[in-house]
């Protein structure tokens, strides 16, 4: 088990690898090994990504698996490494802001992802101030539980998409100034990729993380010249390896078949 010392620790270098100089960039893992590629790789810290983890457990993306199967992969993952580790969270699986930061340091996580998303409301999301309310709180525990927790608070006002394009961009600038205020480290507008948005997010609260994909059509260079701080590629990473996993099957299977 980590020690509460050493998390502590790299949560103050996950913190710091947002300010500089270099952009930080997360290719996103959802096991041991593929954790253990993006560190032998080269990269300061290890993002979860959610959908990655819980597909490969055997269970859909979106708080289907159990809490218990998601944190015990996150702990393997933090094991399995020497950087520091952010756990894509989802919404909380249901649980307080107090009890997410103390089983999120209990397993040694650096940070979080913590979104807006409702996932058992008849709302899509939940309500703003809620959510900067909740934001505060975590903040409050996992400095309480010792550790102060690098939040990345999602803003998922882009993937509902209610209201016109502007009318999101509203909402979501109104969230990411409510989320800041509220102690987040770092908005996440999760697939946004309207460039002129995105310096609109960097002006209203500065630190902001935006999804790429390989290979897409935002690079790397292009939203660090609008300011992004930080760059994660969701699932993006995990499905490319399972589409040629797929292919090396058929391919195997099609030569099985000529024997």
């Amino acid at each position: 088990m980590t020690s509460q010392s050493s998390t502590a620790e790299n949560a103050s270098k996950l913190r710091d690898l947002h300010a500089g100089p270099a952009m930080l960039v997360l290719p996103n893992a959802w096991d041991a090994a593929s954790a253990r590629a993006v560190e032998a790789a080269g990269f300061p810290a290890v993002a979860t990504t959610s959908a990655g983890v819980a597909l490969a457990l055997g269970y859909e993306d979106h708080q289907k698996a159990p809490l218990e199967e998601m944190l015990a992969a996150a702990a393997r993952i933090i094991r399995a490494v020497s950087v520091p580790v952010t756990v894509d969270f989802e919404a909380g699986y249901g649980l307080s802001p107090k009890d997410v930061a103390e089983h999120l340091v209990e397993i040694g996580a650096a940070g979080l992802n913590y979104e807006d998303t409702d996932h058992t409301g008849s709302a899509p999301m939940v309500d703003a101030g809620q959510q900067a309310e909740r934001i505060a709180a975590l903040k409050d525990a996992s400095r309480t539980a010792g550790v102060d927790l690098v939040v990345n608070a999602r803003v998922d006002v882009f993937i509902h998409r209610q209201g016109a394009p502007e009318e999101q961009a509203t909402e979501g600038l109104r969230r990411a100034r409510l989320y800041t205020d509220a102690g987040a480290d770092c908005v996440y507008p999760i697939i946004l990729s309207d460039e002129a948005v995105i310096a609109r997010f960097v002006e209203a609260v500065g630190t902001i993380n935006v999804n790429l994909r390989p290979g897409g059509a935002l690079t790397l260079a292009r939203v660090a010249s609008l300011g992004v701080r930080r760059v994660s590629y969701a699932a993006s990473i995990f499905r490319e390896t399972m589409t040629s996993a797929e292919r090396l099957a058929k391919d195997i299977r099609a030569e099985v078949e000529n024997l």
